[in-house]
Parts: structure tokens; C-alpha cells; sequence
């Protein structure tokens, strides 16, 4: 188990700034179940979703940086939600699966020539002597603009997206769920996003979309 508490180069978990905000967090809490809610809800929310995060680089999946800047797509929050969690002392993995988002924008197919995604991530938190899957994607805000559950938490069950939108109709599809990882599979993440949007850093600001245009309220 030891190896899901130890602070990599990507889940720093050692990092002052990820100890400072766990301890803020959670220093009235009694249990790990409370210090995971109040973890994941943070992540969820306070780390806003933007798919322009998207990245084939390493430097912006590190768990810190995640966290100063506010944003991120599902793995850099996954990422993050993992190193706040190894640092509050509880042992943390990042799980990946193909999924298949029914909500997909015609655009977006258009570009990409897909509607199947390879390498959603995620996070499990090992609570009460077994591993808890969480998605903390999609913050409150944004799954009111289009229209779908956010995901909750109670610190027992397990907390992934939503197989249908708010009025029933297909959401989220898990087609494959892949083998858990102590750290982030990076080159066999980077395998998968290459052949979809080339080499991209994060693009901090919209304006560095130069021209490309991604829509902000899908999973990938």
C-alpha cells in the first residue's frame, strides 16, 4: 500500500502548497471518509473543468501546478485529487477507461473523427479497507449549462459520470476500464492524444487556441 501514498514528480504530494491546502481542508475533519469529501468537492468545484487544458505535455499534469492555476481537463484533476489525498494519508491511484460521450457535439466529431474517447481519467481512494472510484471532472457549475447530473460524493460508494442527462436521455457510456496506476501512465496517455489533437501544451487563456476551436463541456 505504500505505494499509493508516496509523492511522485506528478502526484507531488509532498509539495508545500497540496500539504497547506489539505490541512486547511480537512482539520476539522474526524475520518478519512470526511477528509475524502471534502477533497473531492473541492477538486470538483473549486478546479474549474476546461478540456483547453488538454496536454501531450508533462509539465501540466503536475499535481501543484494543477492546483495554482484553477483548471484542468479530467486527468490533471484526477492527478490532483490523488496528490491531495496522498497527502491527507490516504493511499490514492489514478484509473483510466474508454468511454463514449452520447452528448457530443457534431463539431466536435467533425474534428476529431471520433465520439468515443480512450483515456478518460479518474481517481480511487482506498476507504474502509476498499478502493472508492471518483470522477471530480465536471464542476456544478458547468454540468448545470449542459444539462447533466453533477457527480456526488458520500465517502462510501463510488462517484462516477452519469449514464444519462438530466431529462433520461444517454449521457456517459464506460466502455473499457483499464488497470489502475500508482502514477500517471504518461507515455500511454500521450499514445492516445497525439493521434487525436497532435502535440498541445495546456492553452492557459482561449486566446491561445489560435484559431482552434474546442468545445468546453465534453469529457476527455
Amino acid at each position: 500500500m505504500d505505494i499509493f501514498l508516496r509523492p511522485t514528480h506528478v502526484i507531488d504530494s509532498d509539495n508545500k502548497t497540496i500539504i497547506d491546502t489539505v490541512e486547511a481542508l480537512t482539520s476539522s475533519c474526524k475520518n478519512n471518509e470526511e477528509k475524502a469529501v471534502k477533497l473531492f468537492y473541492f477538486v470538483r468545484d473549486q478546479i474549474h473543468y476546461s478540456v483547453y487544458m488538454l496536454s501531450t505535455y508533462l509539465e501540466d499534469f503536475i499535481a501543484s501546478t494543477v492546483l495554482a492555476r484553477k483548471k484542468g481537463y479530467c486527468v490533471q484533476k484526477a492527478v490532483l485529487l490523488a496528490a491531495l489525498a496522498r497527502a491527507a494519508h490516504i493511499p490514492s491511484r489514478l484509473a483510466f477507461a474508454r468511454i463514449k460521450n452520447h452528448k457530443i457535439p457534431k463539431e466536435l466529431i467533425a474534428q476529431t473523427g471520433i465520439n468515443v474517447f480512450p483515456s478518460h481519467g479518474y481517481t480511487q481512494l482506498f476507504l474502509n479497507n476498499r478502493w472508492v472510484s471518483v470522477t471530480p471532472a465536471f464542476d456544478k457549475g458547468l454540468c448545470r449549462d449542459i444539462s447533466v447530473p453533477a457527480v456526488e460524493f458520500d465517502g462510501i460508494n463510488n462517484a462516477l459520470l452519469p449514464a444519462h442527462d438530466l431529462e433520461g436521455r444517454p449521457y456517459i457510456e464506460y466502455i473499457e476500464k483499464y488497470e489502475p496506476q500508482a502514477d500517471l501512465p504518461f507515455e500511454w496517455l500521450r499514445g492516445r492524444l497525439v493521434p487525436i489533437w497532435g502535440e498541445k501544451h495546456a492553452w492557459l487563456e482561449q486566446g491561445d487556441s489560435k484559431g482552434h476551436r474546442m468545445p468546453s463541456g465534453y469529457v476527455f
